[in-house]
């Protein structure tokens, strides 16, 4: 190890609880990008997270106003024009907290118990964000970055990021880099590096049904009006097979077949059915037999119902036939799959299936294409040598069945390719009550991102 990198990664370590110091900040702010009530947390995130980059020494630093969510941007410039230019993106947006009871501490009130962080937003993402900034304040304190950055942090991931392809069209020439680093993917378990060389896209729905025009008497009416809520349960569930494939016309028609190389790489993947067992507290595991679990998780698309709403849900009886009835759905979607065609593809199915009993509506609330990176691009030549080094062990490579749609934006219209990685763990519990993060784990990512800026800075082809 040169002894520029040990002085970084010696100054790291000796600053430890000022990062877990700077992280608790973020977290103790209520940035749901979702809800209403919380649009002044949000801007309160993006406010406070600007504050510590421009702390830490990153130039420039602006909370860049959006049709609705702030994003916040940060540079440094300073290892100058021979050295290439990274993007590195984040979130600062979270999760709702429901439901509220089932939190062991307050989700906004972040706690060490152990060895993990525990709070909303700890491992997805403000923790990442936190590990990159680490990182950055480390090389900066020390003999100076050995690459460009860029910080590009969003207020509406959870929510889709609506906005955000229009601001990195809007600002091509602040954006322009020679790669991205994403770092809201994850690792398989502590001792296990992981890159993730592909992310699926998202397309997500709402889809209501509406009966009569006011919730009816159900004695004086059933029998002669068609439930929405019967008619809504009826089509979703038509929408699989008893093998779990999803039957919409269309579907699988992009899908690409799994070439021999990839599919022995996922099956080193350890997903075995007493681990996920144990991760999701399920009584069995289900879906397409044909295909082993990461395939399953990471290479083929799904299609999902988030949410269903009809009628009375309260404790007690109220005997009703409800005048509507809604469900979110969303599909998982894998390259070369469009989140257009397959609303389009919804749409065609619910004319045919819709009784004439009833009205309905389906609203297409957002997506994102699908994306995959070259294992052998030199960037993640860089990160596998960094996290190697810090792990002491390859990393393995995964597709990450979870979505981020900018990925596909920066290479559409920067023309960057996006490096993924993570620190988070499969049971760190992201968008369920107590989500936390694991401190070792995190801790060492920091020093990962340190080799990793190192070794970009002496790989070839990296430069537009």
């Amino acid at each position: 190890m040169s002894i520029h990198r040990e002085e970084a990664i010696l100054f790291a370590r000796s600053h430890i609880e000022e990062y877990i110091s700077s992280l608790k900040k973020l977290v103790e702010i209520p940035s749901i990008s979702t809800l209403p009530e919380n649009q002044g947390d949000v801007q309160r995130a993006a406010t406070e997270l600007a504050y510590q980059m421009e702390t830490l020494g990153l130039q420039n630093v602006q909370v860049m106003p959006t049709q609705r969510h702030p994003v916040v941007y940060g540079e440094d410039l300073s290892a100058g024009p021979d050295k290439p230019v990274v993007l590195i993106y984040g979130h600062y947006d979270v999760q709702p907290v429901d439901p509220l009871e089932l939190w062991e501490t307050p989700p906004f009130e972040p706690q060490v118990k152990g060895d993990f962080l525990v709070g909303r937003g700890t491992s997805d993402m403000k923790g990442q964000i936190a590990a990159t900034l680490a990182a950055y304040h480390a090389l900066r304190s020390t003999h100076g970055m050995p690459v460009n950055v860029k910080f590009i942090v969003e207020g509406e991931e959870e929510i889709g990021s609506p906005h955000l392809r229009n601001f990195v069209e809007n600002h091509r020439q602040l954006l322009a880099s020679d790669i991205s680093l994403n770092p809201d993917a994850g690792m398989l378990a502590p001792h296990l590096p992981t890159i993730v060389y592909a992310l699926r896209g998202l397309a997500f729905f709402e889809l209501l049904v509406y009966g009569p025009s006011h919730d009816l008497h159900s004695g004086v009416f059933g029998g002669v009006i068609h439930n929405p809520a019967q008619v809504l349960c009826e089509v979703i569930a038509g929408l699989h097979d008893k093998n779990g494939t999803v039957t919409l016309p269309g579907f699988y028609d992009r899908v690409r077949p799994l070439p021999d190389w990839e599919k022995k790489e996922l099956a080193r993947l350890p997903l075995e059915s007493e681990v996920l067992l144990e991760q999701t507290g399920v009584p069995a595991l289900w879906g397409e037999a044909e295909f082993n679990f990461a395939e399953r998780i990471g290479a083929r698309p799904t299609l999902e119902v988030n949410g269903l709403y009809s009628g009375f849900t309260g404790q007690g009886s109220k005997t009703i036939i409800p005048s509507y009835a809604m469900a979110k759905i969303s599909c998982r979607l894998v390259p070369d799959q469009n989140p257009h065609e397959v609303h389009e593809q919804l749409l065609h199915h619910l004319k045919n299936v819709m009784p004439s009993t009833v009205r309905w509506e389906l609203k297409y609330l957002g997506g994102g294409n699908p994306c995959m990176t070259d294992i052998r691009h030199p960037a993640n030549q860089a990160l596998a040598a960094a996290l190697e080094t810090a792990w002491g062990t390859p990393p393995i490579y995964k597709r990450e069945g979870g979505s981020v749609p900018v990925i596909g934006d920066f290479k559409e219209i920067l023309g960057i390719e996006t490096v993924l990685t993570g620190f988070g763990l499969p049971d760190d519990r992201i968008h369920s009550p107590n989500e936390h993060l694991h401190l070792p784990t995190w801790k060492k990512g920091i020093e990962a991102l340190i080799h990793f800026f190192f070794n970009l800075a002496e790989q070839e082809g990296l430069k537009h």
